[in-house]
């Protein structure tokens, strides 16, 4: 015989091992953590692509993958904080917040270059934005400790 579990838990809930457990809230756990499984893939698909591409970064994106992963999958999760080079930067991001000085530096470069060729290709008020936006970012940036 069962034990004992109320009205209201048996008819709309299930008894899972002992305990009372609603099978909607279930159901909209396992859609979340099919959600963030595919946002981690797609920021994989990401950083693979920021690989390959130098003007597409690489590091914020596999950071997006270990925070989904984290959500949905921890073994994929250990996989990214495990690996040999970009393992140290997730890291220095979840402990301390931190980016690395070569990073910011790119970052710095990546961002004038954006704003000589918005200087050549774009024209009055399209040629204010990369160098506003250059600004705010990498004030935030280099507010950052080094990794």
């Amino acid at each position: 015989m069962e034990p004992f579990v109320s009205l209201k838990c048996r008819y709309a809930r299930t008894l899972y091992n002992g305990f009372c457990k609603n099978r909607r809230v279930e159901r909209q756990f396992t859609a979340m953590r099919k959600i963030y499984l595919a946002g981690g893939v797609a920021a994989v698909c990401l950083a693979i692509i920021g690989i390959i591409l130098p003007i597409v970064p690489t590091v914020p994106f596999l950071i997006l993958a270990a925070w989904c992963f984290g959500k949905s999958n921890p073994l994929w999760e250990q996989r990214l904080l495990r690996h040999p080079h970009y393992g140290p930067h997730i890291r220095a991001w979840r402990e301390r917040r931190a980016v690395a000085r070569i990073g910011k530096w790119g970052a710095t470069g990546a961002f004038a270059v954006s704003i000589v060729i918005g200087m050549f290709v774009l024209t009055w008020p399209w040629v204010a934005i990369p160098p506003g936006v250059a600004v705010l970012v990498l004030l935030w940036l280099w507010s950052r400790p080094d990794a």
